[in-house]
């Protein structure tokens, strides 16, 4: 389809299909992305719209498309939800114990810049470059801490 038809066709049925769309979904968010997609679909897809059938036809697939979410959402939340374990509970533990050895061993430098790390994934280019230091002081300040974690929990717990 034309780029200039399609764009007379937004302006035209837009309004009217987000309403629809907004009915069905009582969400403004999707409702848009609803109606976007489609006109997305018509823009990319060699679809011809019949003269005189192009309300009928936005509004259908509006209404399929709502409804398709519906669908996806009602599967999601009739998914099982993973049970814990007791391994599960234990890591858990390890974590909020190293946690906080973390915060009352490290200096604050120390744990901002194992934080960055661990937590933010920035690189040590990027630590040392937030922290206004060397990389190698990157380095030294991620060992100790590292070093006395071990030393604390022992190789395994890392």
């Amino acid at each position: 389809m034309e780029r200039d038809i399609i764009q007379q066709l937004f302006r035209q049925h837009y309004a009217k299909m987000q309403r629809v769309a907004q009915t069905l979904l009582c969400d403004g968010q999707e409702s848009e992305d609803v109606v976007s997609d489609i006109f997305e679909q018509l823009l990319s897809s060699g679809i011809a719209l019949m003269p005189g059938t192009e309300e009928r036809y936005l509004l259908t697939s509006v209404r399929n498309r709502c409804l398709k979410r519906l669908r996806h959402q009602a599967v999601k939340r009739n998914a099982p939800i993973p049970e814990a374990t007791d391994e599960d509970d234990a890591a858990d533990g390890r974590l909020t114990d190293i946690v906080e050895f973390v915060v009352s061993h490290l200096s604050p430098q120390e744990q901002r810049i194992f934080g960055l790390r661990f937590t933010d994934g920035f690189t040590y280019e990027e630590i040392a470059q937030a922290e206004g230091i060397s990389r190698v002081a990157v380095w030294k300040h991620l060992s100790h801490a590292i070093t006395a974690i071990k030393k604390q929990f022992g190789q395994k717990t890392i």
